[in-house]
């Protein structure tokens, strides 16, 4: 009975594994956007599955925030890889490239964009709050003004939200799960308003939105160890850009 117990309650999740479930979520996630219907069982089964993803990044945006030896290169690095992913991003929500390539090579600014820059953000609005140079009041408005400009990214202002709870929550995971409730609720409460005729819609359509409260029993188990490979954070760089290119391929020019 004892082995049992303690089974269940020893931390035993690195942060790899962790990323690597997350990674697993978003690529079945969005196999949903492009094969299945959101109005089936399985289109939200499978986007359930997919809202473990953002949930733990933005755990281990604020984790890195706290471990990195060298935050301007954490901060740098996160912002090349934001505009490198910029064009894959885009292709896949819209099959339109960012950058055209003819006679003469055309670029243009053109928004959505991807989770990466709303990462950054998230990165930089932790640095501002915790900022000693910095009047709280000043705070709120750069960080209000921060959570405007996520809006043109992937999950916007509610992944900055997000990284500061747990960032100015770190150590302590009660509270950390229960900012994260909060911010949550923004998103958990359409299923809810559709269900009582305040909003428009089959109420069902988002009730995938429940999936993010998976991620807390998975974060519960996080030991506070990186993992056996210290370079794994490239799988994630390489494959996040590399699947959406190929499934936005998939979906516009194949299906």
């Amino acid at each position: 009975m004892d082995y049992v117990t303690s089974k269940f309650t020893l931390k035993n999740l690195t942060a790899n594994q962790l990323k690597f479930i997350a990674i697993i979520a978003m690529f079945i996630d969005h196999i949903a956007v492009v094969l299945v219907s959101n109005q089936s069982i399985l289109g939200q089964v499978m986007h359930t599955i997919g809202r473990i993803t953002m949930p733990i990044m933005c755990y281990f945006i604020a984790e890195g925030y706290h471990k990195t030896r060298d935050i301007k290169k954490y901060v740098l690095r996160l912002l090349t890889f934001a505009i490198i992913c910029h064009y894959s991003f885009f292709f896949f929500a819209t099959g339109v490239a960012p950058i055209s390539f003819g006679e003469n090579i055309k670029i243009q600014i053109q928004f959505p964009t991807s989770v990466i820059f709303t990462l950054f953000l998230g990165l930089i609005a932790l640095i501002v709050w915790n900022c000693e140079n910095i009047k709280k009041y000043i705070k709120l408005i750069i960080i209000f003004g921060i959570c405007i400009i996520s809006m043109v990214g992937d999950w916007g202002y509610i992944a900055v939200l997000w990284i500061l709870v747990f960032g100015v929550n770190y150590g302590n995971f009660k509270n950390q799960v229960m900012g994260f409730w909060i911010v949550s609720m923004i998103l958990i409460s359409n299923p809810i308003m559709r269900l009582l005729n305040i909003y428009d819609g089959i109420w069902w359509e988002q009730a995938y939105q429940f999936g993010l409260l998976l991620s807390i029993p998975l974060l519960s188990q996080y030991n506070g160890y990186l993992g056996k490979y210290k370079n794994a954070k490239w799988i994630f760089y390489i494959f996040y850009p590399l699947h959406l290119l190929i499934l936005g391929y998939l979906k516009y020019y194949i299906l």
